[in-house]
């Protein structure tokens, strides 16, 4: 599929990439636009788009699906790729940042009273996801006659995804119901080390997958292990460490089902401002 734009740099309807092959090489268009490659036409027609597409848009944590249809022909599809690493860019520069105590530098005055957040903001690592979605639709309205948007509005149940039998006053309960978290798992794990079994010697608390393997503190990713294999585990997940039975006890991270839940409303109120767009469906999902 090539885009195709005319004289005044309208979107027409796309053509198949031997027709653009064509129109180039007679002269009768030109390059217009590399990626995603357009070409534009030198004559001006008065010709109107009477084919209706739509922009079906599935879009998740760290990557997002685009397709373009024609009725029920799909025409185009593309993938947009989200940045993962903003966080732990930010995390480096708050370091960067905080080294100012310790070195002579001209006195600034503190900022931290008067931050204000506006109404709807959202953290920039969830940010960069809504408005790199944002962006693509805006570009491809520019390049193709869009009429309709479809798009699933997804909202994710995360406890009843850990736990399918939840029910009731269980939501408000949550797993650590009645224990503090060292006794809860001293209980879980018989008092003893979770790797080799030691008994009567100190405990600690340490992750089955490493914070730095982008691992929680969630209760679920903690076990107790001595100080020698906890040591001698670093940063390796249990399953690295040569126990995958403890690996499996880590439940699945639900990080990419929080982001997609969390930036859902950002699309509600974004889709319906769209200019020559006459519908928007909104498919509504509940996992």
């Amino acid at each position: 599929m090539i885009f195709v734009l005319n004289k005044n740099k309208q979107p027409l309807s796309p053509c198949h990439s031997a027709v653009a092959r064509k129109l180039l090489k007679t002269g009768k268009a030109v390059i217009h636009k590399k990626y995603p490659f357009t070409i534009r036409l030198k004559e001006l027609k008065n010709s109107e788009n009477k084919a209706e597409f739509r922009l079906k848009i599935d879009y998740g944590s760290r990557h997002t699906g685009l397709a373009i249809l024609n009725g029920s022909k799909v025409i185009g599809l593309a993938q947009i790729h989200h940045k993962t690493s903003i966080k732990s860019n930010m995390d480096s520069r708050r370091a960067m940042r905080r080294t100012r105590r310790n070195r002579t530098t001209r006195y600034r005055k503190p900022r931290f009273n008067n931050r204000k957040r506006k109404e709807g903001w959202l953290p920039p690592s969830l940010q960069s996801r809504v408005d790199n979605i944002q962006n693509w639709v805006n570009r491809l309205q520019k390049l193709c006659p869009l009429t309709h948007i479809s798009y699933e509005n997804a909202k994710f149940d995360t406890q009843l995804m850990q736990n399918p039998e939840i029910s009731g006053i269980e939501y408000q309960q949550g797993e650590l119901q009645g224990y503090e978290v060292r006794e809860y798992l001293l209980e879980k794990w018989n008092r003893k080390c979770a790797y080799c079994g030691a008994e009567n010697v100190p405990l600690e608390i340490e992750h089955i997958i490493p914070k730095a393997r982008h691992g929680t503190s969630r209760v679920s990713n903690l076990t107790l292990a001595c100080r020698t294999c906890n040591e001698a585990k670093g940063t390796k997940t249990a399953e690295e460490f040569g126990y995958p039975d403890i690996q499996k006890q880590a439940r699945i991270p639900l990080r990419d089902a929080t982001i997609v839940t969390a930036t859902r409303w950002k699309y509600i109120m974004f889709f319906p401002k769209l200019r020559s767009i006459s519908s928007v469906a909104q498919v509504q999902g509940r996992r």
